[in-house]
Protein backbone atom coordinates (compact mmCIF):
# COMPACT_ATOMS: atom_id res chain seq x y z
CA UNK A 1 0.00 0.00 0.00
CA UNK A 2 1.12 3.16 -1.13
CA UNK A 3 2.09 5.85 1.81
CA UNK A 4 0.35 9.53 1.67
CA UNK A 5 3.46 10.93 0.82
CA UNK A 6 3.99 8.51 -2.12
CA UNK A 7 -0.01 9.14 -3.35
CA UNK A 8 0.65 13.14 -3.24
CA UNK A 9 3.79 12.98 -5.43
CA UNK A 10 1.95 10.44 -7.61
CA UNK A 11 -1.18 12.47 -8.53
CA UNK A 12 -3.44 10.67 -6.58
CA UNK A 13 -5.74 11.72 -3.71
CA UNK A 14 -4.12 11.65 -0.13
CA UNK A 15 -4.52 12.83 3.35
CA UNK A 16 -2.33 16.26 3.79
CA UNK A 17 -2.79 15.61 7.53
CA UNK A 18 -0.48 12.69 7.72
CA UNK A 19 1.97 13.12 10.49
CA UNK A 20 5.28 12.46 7.70
CA UNK A 21 3.53 15.52 5.57
CA UNK A 22 2.91 17.77 8.45
CA UNK A 23 6.58 17.59 9.64
CA UNK A 24 7.86 17.88 5.79
CA UNK A 25 5.94 21.35 5.74
CA UNK A 26 7.30 22.37 8.99
CA UNK A 27 10.45 21.74 7.92
CA UNK A 28 10.26 23.70 4.88
CA UNK A 29 8.75 26.64 6.80
CA UNK A 30 11.50 26.50 9.42
CA UNK A 31 14.08 26.76 6.61
CA UNK A 32 12.09 29.32 4.54
CA UNK A 33 11.59 31.21 7.41
CA UNK A 34 15.77 31.15 8.11
CA UNK A 35 15.97 32.53 4.77
CA UNK A 36 13.52 35.31 4.92
CA UNK A 37 15.21 36.35 7.78
CA UNK A 38 19.05 36.27 6.04
CA UNK A 39 20.67 39.90 4.35
CA UNK A 40 21.24 40.55 0.56
CA UNK A 41 24.62 40.16 1.56
CA UNK A 42 24.64 36.70 3.01
CA UNK A 43 24.85 34.89 -0.19
CA UNK A 44 26.81 32.05 0.84
CA UNK A 45 24.48 31.39 3.83
CA UNK A 46 21.18 31.79 1.53
CA UNK A 47 22.86 29.15 -1.02
CA UNK A 48 23.15 26.63 1.56
CA UNK A 49 19.60 26.76 2.97
CA UNK A 50 18.03 26.51 -0.93
CA UNK A 51 20.33 23.57 -1.62
CA UNK A 52 18.46 22.03 1.88
CA UNK A 53 15.09 23.09 0.65
CA UNK A 54 15.14 22.28 -2.67
CA UNK A 55 15.92 19.28 -4.34
CA UNK A 56 17.94 20.90 -7.08
CA UNK A 57 19.56 24.36 -7.33
CA UNK A 58 21.55 25.75 -10.74
CA UNK A 59 24.25 28.06 -10.32
CA UNK A 60 23.75 31.24 -9.82
CA UNK A 61 20.00 31.47 -8.23
CA UNK A 62 18.69 34.35 -6.60
CA UNK A 63 15.02 34.62 -4.58
CA UNK A 64 14.36 37.66 -3.23
CA UNK A 65 12.67 37.23 0.55
CA UNK A 66 10.02 36.30 1.08
CA UNK A 67 9.32 33.35 -0.45
CA UNK A 68 6.80 30.86 0.49
CA UNK A 69 6.50 27.19 -0.74
CA UNK A 70 5.04 23.96 1.11
CA UNK A 71 7.71 21.53 0.62
CA UNK A 72 10.44 22.43 -1.27
CA UNK A 73 12.06 19.16 -1.72
CA UNK A 74 9.55 18.99 -4.94
CA UNK A 75 11.14 21.77 -6.90
CA UNK A 76 14.36 22.09 -9.46
CA UNK A 77 15.83 24.73 -10.34
CA UNK A 78 17.99 25.35 -13.17
CA UNK A 79 21.41 28.12 -13.62
CA UNK A 80 20.32 31.46 -14.02
CA UNK A 81 17.34 31.62 -11.93
CA UNK A 82 15.24 34.19 -10.58
CA UNK A 83 12.49 34.83 -8.19
CA UNK A 84 11.84 38.74 -6.96
CA UNK A 85 9.77 39.78 -3.51
CA UNK A 86 6.31 37.51 -2.69
CA UNK A 87 6.70 33.96 -4.60
CA UNK A 88 4.51 31.02 -3.30
CA UNK A 89 5.49 27.39 -4.68
CA UNK A 90 2.95 24.78 -3.67
CA UNK A 91 4.70 21.98 -4.43
CA UNK A 92 2.80 19.17 -3.50
CA UNK A 93 4.23 17.43 -6.98
CA UNK A 94 7.22 19.11 -8.92
CA UNK A 95 7.73 21.75 -9.84
CA UNK A 96 10.80 21.27 -12.76
CA UNK A 97 12.09 25.30 -13.21
CA UNK A 98 14.30 25.45 -16.54
CA UNK A 99 17.87 27.64 -17.16
CA UNK A 100 17.97 31.37 -17.20
CA UNK A 101 13.99 31.94 -15.73
CA UNK A 102 12.77 35.05 -14.08
CA UNK A 103 9.47 35.37 -12.26
CA UNK A 104 8.39 38.74 -11.38
CA UNK A 105 7.11 39.73 -8.19
CA UNK A 106 4.32 37.83 -6.32
CA UNK A 107 3.95 34.91 -8.92
CA UNK A 108 2.15 32.10 -7.29
CA UNK A 109 2.86 28.51 -8.73
CA UNK A 110 0.85 25.74 -7.65
CA UNK A 111 1.03 22.11 -7.98
CA UNK A 112 -1.81 21.83 -5.26
CA UNK A 113 -5.93 21.01 -5.82
CA UNK A 114 -8.86 19.86 -5.30
CA UNK A 115 -11.44 17.55 -5.76
CA UNK A 116 -14.38 19.06 -8.26
CA UNK A 117 -16.72 16.38 -6.19
CA UNK A 118 -18.29 18.07 -3.07
CA UNK A 119 -18.41 14.96 -1.12
CA UNK A 120 -14.43 14.19 -1.66
CA UNK A 121 -13.28 17.71 -1.42
CA UNK A 122 -15.46 17.55 1.97
CA UNK A 123 -13.06 14.51 2.92
CA UNK A 124 -9.99 16.62 3.15
CA UNK A 125 -8.53 14.75 0.20
CA UNK A 126 -6.72 16.42 -1.95
CA UNK A 127 -4.18 16.04 -4.97
CA UNK A 128 -1.50 17.77 -7.29
CA UNK A 129 -0.08 17.63 -10.71
CA UNK A 130 3.23 18.63 -11.76
CA UNK A 131 4.33 22.25 -13.43
CA UNK A 132 6.75 22.50 -15.88
CA UNK A 133 8.49 25.72 -16.68
CA UNK A 134 11.30 25.55 -19.74
CA UNK A 135 14.47 27.42 -20.52
CA UNK A 136 14.63 31.22 -21.03
CA UNK A 137 11.03 32.07 -19.40
CA UNK A 138 9.95 35.30 -17.88
CA UNK A 139 6.90 35.34 -15.55
CA UNK A 140 5.36 38.08 -14.66
CA UNK A 141 4.36 40.19 -11.69
CA UNK A 142 0.99 38.57 -9.81
CA UNK A 143 0.62 35.73 -12.24
CA UNK A 144 -0.65 32.41 -11.27
CA UNK A 145 0.59 29.27 -12.76
CA UNK A 146 -2.08 26.59 -12.21
CA UNK A 147 -1.90 23.18 -11.33
CA UNK A 148 -0.71 20.45 -14.52
CA UNK A 149 0.66 23.37 -16.75
CA UNK A 150 3.83 23.26 -18.74
CA UNK A 151 5.38 26.63 -20.49
CA UNK A 152 7.57 26.46 -23.02
CA UNK A 153 11.11 27.52 -23.63
CA UNK A 154 11.30 31.23 -24.41
CA UNK A 155 7.68 31.63 -23.45
CA UNK A 156 6.51 34.77 -21.90
CA UNK A 157 3.43 35.51 -19.07
CA UNK A 158 2.41 39.02 -18.73
CA UNK A 159 1.51 40.20 -15.76
CA UNK A 160 -1.81 38.81 -13.74
CA UNK A 161 -2.22 36.40 -16.30
CA UNK A 162 -3.70 33.28 -14.56
CA UNK A 163 -2.51 30.14 -16.75
CA UNK A 164 -4.76 27.36 -16.36
CA UNK A 165 -3.37 25.18 -19.85
CA UNK A 166 0.00 24.96 -21.38
CA UNK A 167 1.57 27.45 -23.09
CA UNK A 168 3.36 26.84 -26.08
CA UNK A 169 6.98 27.58 -26.50
CA UNK A 170 8.14 31.40 -27.92
CA UNK A 171 4.86 33.02 -27.46
CA UNK A 172 3.50 35.36 -25.11
CA UNK A 173 0.45 34.58 -22.96
CA UNK A 174 -1.74 36.90 -21.20
CA UNK A 175 -5.23 37.56 -19.66
CA UNK A 176 -7.63 35.20 -17.66
CA UNK A 177 -7.68 32.67 -18.57
CA UNK A 178 -3.93 33.18 -19.99
CA UNK A 179 -3.78 33.01 -24.12
CA UNK A 180 -1.37 33.11 -27.20
CA UNK A 181 -1.86 37.01 -27.63
CA UNK A 182 1.75 37.25 -29.89
CA UNK A 183 4.53 34.85 -31.27
CA UNK A 184 8.05 35.91 -29.96
CA UNK A 185 11.04 36.07 -32.57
Amino acid sequence: MASEKEKMLNGDLYDADDPELVAERERARELTRAYNETAADERETRRELLEELFRSVGEECVIEPPFRCDYGANISLGENFYANFDCVVLDVCPVEIGRNCKLAPGVHIYTATHPLDRAERASGAEYGEPVTIGDGVWVGGQAVVNPGVSIGDGAVVGSGAVVTDDVPEGTLVQGNPATVVKELE
